[in-house]
């Protein structure tokens, strides 16, 4: 994977997210890698990408760090992960990665997303689709927020 297509998604992903946390601290914890088939935390927000290159971008948080930041975006408290939680966490995902594209259409790449696809649950995994290499990686980076700690795992190859 090469550190190119990473980038954009990275500090894409921390400036908007102390762009719509406001005061509140953003660090970014050490990268590591992953398998594809990994579990998620809660809640992720998946992005699929395809053209030049194909992949996807996760976003993966606790219920806890979602209702957070949803509460923290809306101006208001939010007792529950219900439908407006949800709408605003796919729009963050979607904010994030139609930046990051952006940067990398302007590198030169060329590819299209997917509109973010939301999970939420207990005990999920995220796996591979058949026909893909299963031995793909994904890169993983922590971003510890005031709020919770958000992954983004951005799993991107180049089309053969």
């Amino acid at each position: 994977m090469r550190v190119e297509y990473i980038n954009p998604f990275v500090e894409t992903s921390y400036r908007v997210l102390k762009e719509v946390l406001g005061d509140a601290e953003v660090k970014r914890g050490d990268l590591y890698l992953k398998s594809t088939a990994m579990p998620v935390m809660g809640v992720a927000a998946l992005v699929g990408l395809a053209g030049d290159v194909e992949g996807r971008v996760l976003f993966d948080m606790t219920y806890e760090t979602a209702l957070n930041i949803a509460s923290k975006m809306n101006g208001e408290k939010l007792a529950e992960f219900d439908d407006l939680a949800k709408a605003t966490i796919s729009e963050l995902a979607n904010l994030i990665t139609a930046q990051a594209v952006t940067k990398l259409h302007e590198l030169g790449f060329k590819f299209d997303l997917t509109p973010p696809a939301l999970f939420a649950g207990e005990k999920m995994e995220i796996a591979a689709l058949a026909g893909q290499s299963e031995n793909v990686e994904a890169l993983i980076v922590p971003l510890i927020t005031d709020y919770g700690k958000i992954e983004v795992n951005v799993a991107i190859r180049e089309r053969a």
